[in-house]
């Protein structure tokens, strides 16, 4: 097969700073064994998130010096309402400063207490918007998901006989809106199949329920139906984009993903009395309804690097740059979610460190020596993510303890992803001798940004 080359040149550098084993281990301790505390600086490889960490083009570089940094109606915002109406076909299109605003707004509305929230599976930021409104959030993935060595094409799907099922029992004016995230990426960066969002779409609609989509990879999601779904070969990801959005009532989209900007978001919706309910909290909250705690700058940004995420020359390299590490990860006999997904690899940790029960955070722990074996920062979506508490205190796992390893767009070669590999793999030799963590600090909600953790000391 011939090499897929990266497609781009690098015009300016960023330098790494390089530390050793034992300097590791004193950062590692002095963080509590928690990634997100260690300062990036001394990270070597940072795979923490793909959100805002993406490299920008020299066309939103010449954006950000065109941006129109005027207080209502600027250019800037004329040009990023008509990129995102483009391709959503949504008639209010609302900016933010990320996706988790476009959250807090969304679900502040539409939520309170005895409300339920029906999705293929939130991820950590939405769930949390869910919860502090009073809400609950239900995830009901497709059982192909819930097998991380499974090989399947649209493994991130919704249940819809779930989904119609949940609907039933909790009453549909109970249910203010079903969200489908696209990718699924607490389910390992799995895709959703156009046939599925379809199909919930027309549940949906049966049921009057408002239809929404996470779209923060929209773009990835779209390349994966043109390769996987038939009757898609042809069409371009723009037209795939423009079916998608067709069977949603609105959306969220955090733009520091698929748009390649370092900050940004919108909300879009077609019901004028949301929108008007949006744009009232907007306003208290984020900044005039053409800026939306934006600058012109970011607006401009956001508006160039929607049309480049679409560019198929791009989306086929950067799924075959995820495709290319699995691949390495599979020789070794490393357990990983299968097959890869659009944005990062994502490892199993239930199955990597077999010995480290959930109480004791296997993710938390597999993150941690990778960082100590390497430099190379990754997160954990586990127990420590999405555990909860029984009323005794005790854990109640997640359904899966994975550690995703998420590739910032345009940022690394091929040569510091042979280095992760090497990295994992090293790391795999020893697993054995890997211990769990305990927390010994954490807040109420989204734990695992400030935890703090030490190892278990095991008697014998």
């Amino acid at each position: 097969m011939q090499t897929i080359i990266e497609p781009f040149k690098i015009k300016s550098v960023e330098p790494i700073h390089f530390t050793n084993k034992e300097q590791r281990n004193k950062i590692l301790k002095d963080a509590f064994y928690n990634p997100f505390l260690i300062k990036a600086r001394d990270v070597i490889i940072d795979l923490l998130t793909d959100s805002g960490t993406s490299a920008m083009s020299s066309e939103q570089w010449a954006g950000v010096m065109r941006g129109d940094e005027s207080y209502a109606g600027s250019d800037s915002f004329f040009r990023f309402e008509e990129a995102v109406r483009s391709i959503t076909g949504m008639k209010f299109i609302i900016p933010t400063h990320q996706g988790r605003a476009s959250e807090k707004i969304l679900f502040s509305i539409a939520g309170s207490k005895g409300k339920y929230f029906i999705s293929n599976t939130l991820f950590d930021t939405t769930r949390a918007n869910i919860e502090f409104a009073g809400s609950e959030g239900i995830d009901l993935l497709c059982a192909e998901g819930k097998q991380p060595s499974l090989v399947a094409p649209f493994k991130g799907n919704i249940d819809l006989d779930a989904l119609e099922k949940c609907i039933l029992e909790k009453g549909a004016e109970n249910i203010p809106l079903v969200i489908i995230t696209v990718t699924n990426n607490s389910g390992g960066g799995q895709p959703v199949s156009m046939a599925n969002i379809r199909e919930a779409s027309a549940i949906c609609k049966k049921y009057k329920i408002p239809f929404f989509i996470d779209a923060c990879r929209f773009a990835e999601n779209c390349y994966f139906i043109k390769k996987r779904e038939k009757g898609f070969e042809t069409k371009t990801i723009e037209a795939i984009a423009n079916e998608l959005f067709s069977y949603a009532d609105g959306c969220t989209m955090s733009a520091k993903k698929d748009a390649f900007a370092n900050i940004g978001g919108f909300l879009a919706m077609n019901d004028e009395s949301l929108a008007m309910k949006c744009r009232n909290l907007l306003i208290i909250t984020e900044g005039f309804p053409t800026y939306g705690g934006l600058a012109g700058r970011d607006l401009e940004a956001i508006a160039i690097g929607l049309k480049e995420v679409m560019e198929e020359n791009y989306l086929k390299y950067r799924i075959r740059s995820i495709e290319y590490i699995g691949e390495k990860l599979e020789a070794a006999g490393i357990p990983f979610i299968k097959p890869t997904g659009g944005h990062a690899v994502y490892l199993d940790a239930k199955a990597f460190l077999p010995h480290i029960p959930a109480h004791e955070y296997p993710g938390q722990a597999l993150c941690t020596q990778l960082f100590l074996e390497g430099g190379v920062r990754g997160v954990e979506i586990g127990s420590v993510m999405f555990g909860k508490y029984a009323a005794d205190h005790s854990l109640i796992p997640a359904p899966l303890e994975l550690v995703r390893l998420a590739i910032p767009r345009r940022v690394y070669t091929q040569s510091h992803i042979d280095y992760v590999a090497e990295v994992i793999i090293q790391v795999f030799k020893r697993r054995e001798e890997i211990k769990g963590l305990k927390i010994v600090y954490e807040t109420p909600l989204l734990r695992h940004f400030t935890a703090k953790f030490e190892e278990v000391k095991y008697h014998i």
